[in-house]
């Protein structure tokens, strides 16, 4: 049996290593599976890789019909800093980026799905993430993107972005929809240099949440270049 002298330390608790978009509260953490939806998904998913810079594993199906643009993108990320992954059979897809995660060389794998994986693959990927974080030079960050709102079980965040743009061009409603120490919220965000953040009014607050449902009224023509 342990000593209590072993349980306990006086060593200062350190939090996980994490990225943030402008506000403490839109974290991320590292060595994680995260889960991000909405019409601008691929948008958030840019903005992630590009505040943690690549190389980024980009996997998706061998017959999907939308790709990233790199004259859309090379404002955020640098297009040769992708790698993209086309895995001849479907069942391939997660087991490349299991493969990637726990290499443990790419900050960020992101697999673009078109339907939520189930538990005990999630339950992998996790595990090949948290094995890459000692194998190889960086803390891997696992990015599903997957269309509606999603619905992944055991994921560690679930995020949505949807354009916003009736209160101007270059807006989106940021939805934290699933994590496990926070709950849900909203963010009016817009694009600076530093990336996607908070809009912050004159006064120092956040000014009024889009209305949803005008969002959802929005039709596809109206979503980012890069989503």
């Amino acid at each position: 049996m342990h000593s209590a002298n072993a349980l306990l330390s006086r060593r200062p608790h350190r939090p996980a290593p994490q990225i943030t978009l402008g506000d403490p509260e839109i974290a991320l953490r590292l060595g994680r599976v995260h889960e991000l939806c909405g019409l601008a998904r691929h948008t958030l998913a840019v903005t992630i890789a590009a505040q943690l810079g690549g190389p980024v594993v980009w996997i998706t199906q061998h017959a999907a019909t939308e790709f990233l643009c790199p004259d859309a993108i090379a404002g955020h990320i640098t297009p040769g800093h992708i790698l993209f992954v086309t895995p001849a059979k479907r069942d391939m897809l997660l087991w490349a980026m299991e493969e990637a995660l726990r290499d443990g060389h790419a900050p960020v794998v992101v697999a673009d799905l078109t339907a939520p994986p189930a538990m005990v693959p999630i339950r992998r990927l996790h595990l090949a993430a948290e094995a890459g974080c000692g194998a190889g030079i960086c803390r891997p960050l696992a990015l599903l993107l997957t269309p509606g709102q999603g619905g992944a079980p055991g994921i560690e965040t679930r995020w949505s972005l949807d354009p916003a743009h009736h209160h101007g061009a270059g807006h989106w409603t940021l939805s934290r929809l699933r994590a496990r120490m926070a709950p849900p919220r909203d963010w009016l965000m817009t694009i600076r240099p530093s990336g996607l953040v908070p809009k912050i009014s004159a006064t120092g607050r956040s000014p009024a949440l889009p209305d949803k449902e005008a969002c959802s009224r929005l039709g596809a023509k109206e979503q980012p270049h890069v989503a």
